[in-house]
């Protein structure tokens, strides 16, 4: 069963997990191969061992919180998480500086957020799908690199705090799509009578209401993490078990 311990007195955080009494293999030299020796391993009995007079306790993650400048599943990497013991909040810093190093966990007295950064358009796949579903009436370069424009423009304006977040998929946790509201998809088209005309404004309508739910229409809001030093309160929040 994995924990997440934090000692009291000192402050380190151990992550327990069914893998800590794994061997360690060594591969002596090239001029040997196949040849290798383990060495025994139980990583939270020497954690014990330093802090035995300390006061540990269990931290609980808080759910959902979890937060990485990277790729998920990138090996290599700094990721950050919520945790609390019920009365206190912290933020754990996971991370490793090489891809043959353990995981290391370093407590943080503070708070975690997103901080908006940029609310961007999906301009490349915008443009291949307009030419791919456009090829019988094709729409000009001019008029689509207007369309993208004007899309930019819009998504340059908007508050992501009205927007309602999809559940799109992304590698990425600083990466978050939305849906144009009503209202920026009725300026959306009301600005649209002012490139198409007649037959073409009717084609341009119904690709906007076709994808403005999913696919190339969301909205990309890119964020950065931002960490408030000092100690948390705990509100009302559901925890997980360690990731």
């Amino acid at each position: 069963m994995n924990q997440l311990i934090r000692c009291i007195d000192c402050g380190q955080i151990f992550f327990k997990t069914p893998f800590d009494q794994c061997p360690e293999y060594s591969f002596p030299t090239k001029r040997s191969p196949g040849s290798f020796w383990a060495t025994e391993k139980d990583d939270f009995q020497d954690f014990l061992k330093d802090h035995g007079k300390h006061h540990l306790e269990e931290l609980k993650v808080i759910e959902d919180s979890f937060m990485s400048e990277r790729d998920y599943l990138e090996p290599v990497k700094t990721s950050y998480f919520k945790a609390t013991n019920g009365e206190e909040q912290f933020v754990i810093k996971k991370f490793r500086e090489k891809i043959g190093q353990p995981l290391k966990y370093q407590l943080i007295n503070g708070d975690l957020s997103l901080r908006c950064t940029a609310i961007k358009t999906q301009s490349k796949e915008i443009a291949k799908l307009l030419e791919k579903e456009f090829k019988t009436r094709p729409i000009s370069q001019i008029k689509i690199a207007a369309f993208l424009k004007l899309y930019r423009h819009i998504a340059g304006t908007i508050d992501p705090g009205h927007l309602e977040r999809v559940p799109e998929e992304s590698s990425k946790s600083l990466e978050i799509y939305y849906k144009l509201d009503d209202t920026g998809v009725s300026y959306l088209l009301d600005r649209c009578h002012q490139l198409f005309r007649g037959q073409e404004y009717s084609d341009i309508q119904a690709f906007i209401y076709r994808h403005k739910d999913e696919g190339v229409l969301l909205l990309k809001g890119i964020y950065k993490i931002q960490i408030t030093e000092g100690k948390a309160s705990i509100p009302r929040m559901a925890v997980a078990s360690p990731l």
